[in-house]
């Protein structure tokens, strides 16, 4: 009985501790526990400064494409959750003191294209898009898609779509160059592909809010991704005809990314990559996280908290604690404080580094910025 007695006593002792301790098991969780997808690392690309351009001409076999690197094959728009595209998808990048100058090489049996007017919707057809915000506040960016006819569908974004932004159309990047080659034969169907190649050149000027184009210098960081549509299709009649659903409706589109977007959604551009710019001739320059982008990881937890917070109880938190966020955290061992102020319908967080008052703030709106640090008489 005695035996029987100590190991009752034990079982006890067991239940005890797995009730009172617990609750510190669960604040010792990661705070991004659930959002694992939407806090993947973003790819990065150190871009070369060049003397003379390439020419534009949708063939990037030039000696002046030699100096960029490609990049890593694109994945799935979700990443990891979805397997890897059946077709290879890679972009290179220069610059000068003018554009942006972009490469891309797609692999693809049937190349196709139905649209030829600018601003058709272009991703209604396989085709590629960049993303690109130089301000880092996401907000105020650019869209350009092209198609294999070399069709241009550009628009400006003030914000993305989830913060009710809408895409202005109307405007076009003055002075966009770009041409598509096919190696193969476009709407043939008869034949069997090897793909299509992308050249463009994004003018600074045309990416620029004001009056004064805003070019980069060494050391200069943007956002910036690349997307590409491709649609399930069959020959039918020798054409290329987008397979449908039970309901006759086109099946979605598959969505291929550079930069893993963690949800079936291009315009969160705090998932973009980053584009760091070099005028380094030797290629030694290494890409560094900038420790203002580990800061906003937090202000972004807080942010996707709320949403789900406003989707539950249609209304914002009013305290860090009832996300299940704590005020202090440990960033790259610096110790920041996070604050929040909130209504029902509105909210604005903040992250200070309490060393160096270094501080970042978001809104509602997913809206963010650098704050610069007050000066004391």
């Amino acid at each position: 009985m005695a035996a029987v007695s100590k190991l009752n006593n034990k079982i006890k002792a067991a239940l005890i501790a797995a009730i009172f301790f617990a609750p510190a098991t669960a604040l010792a969780q990661s705070p991004f526990a659930g959002l694992e997808n939407l806090f993947n690392v973003p790819q990065n690309y150190v871009v070369r400064h060049i003397a003379n351009p390439p020419v534009i001409d949708g063939s990037i076999d030039e000696a002046v494409w030699q100096q960029a690197r490609w990049t890593n094959d694109f994945v799935d728009i979700e990443g990891d959750l979805k397997p890897k595209p059946p077709y290879k998808t890679n972009v290179k990048m220069l610059w000068d003191d003018s554009c942006l100058y972009i490469a891309a090489r797609m692999s693809e049996p049937q190349v196709w294209a139905t649209l030829k007017n600018h601003d058709d919707i272009v991703y209604h057809d396989n085709d590629f898009e960049l993303f690109i915000e130089p301000g880092s506040t996401t907000h105020n960016y650019y869209e350009v898609e092209v198609n294999a006819f070399n069709t241009i569908f550009d628009l400006y974004l003030n914000k993305p779509y989830r913060n009710h932004g809408g895409g202005l159309i109307g405007w076009d990047a003055n002075g966009l160059r770009s041409a598509v080659k096919i190696q193969g034969t476009l709407n043939n169907t008869t034949d069997t592909d090897e793909g299509w190649t992308v050249e463009m050149a994004i003018p600074f000027k045309a990416i620029t809010m004001g009056f004064n184009p805003q070019i980069p210098k060494d050391g200069t960081i943007y956002r910036l991704n690349f997307s590409r549509v491709e649609y399930d299709t069959k020959i039918v009649d020798g054409h290329n005809v987008k397979l449908k659903d039970s309901a006759g409706h086109d099946l979605p589109e598959h969505n291929w990314a550079w930069s893993p977007q963690g949800e079936i959604a291009m315009h969160s551009p705090e998932h973009w990559g980053y584009l760091l710019f070099s005028t380094h001739e030797a290629d030694d320059v290494v890409f560094k996280m900038p420790y203002g982008e580990e800061q906003k990881k937090y202000l972004w937890l807080i942010y996707y908290r709320q949403k789900q917070w406003y989707k539950e109880h249609h209304e914002y938190a009013v305290s860090l604690s009832k996300l299940g966020i704590n005020g202090r955290y440990d960033v790259t061992g610096n110790t920041n404080k996070l604050t929040l102020e909130a209504t029902k319908s509105q909210f604005e967080a903040q992250i200070t580094d309490e060393r160096n008052n270094s501080t970042y703030t978001i809104n509602h709106e997913g809206f963010i910025e650098q704050l610069k640090p007050l000066r004391h008489e």
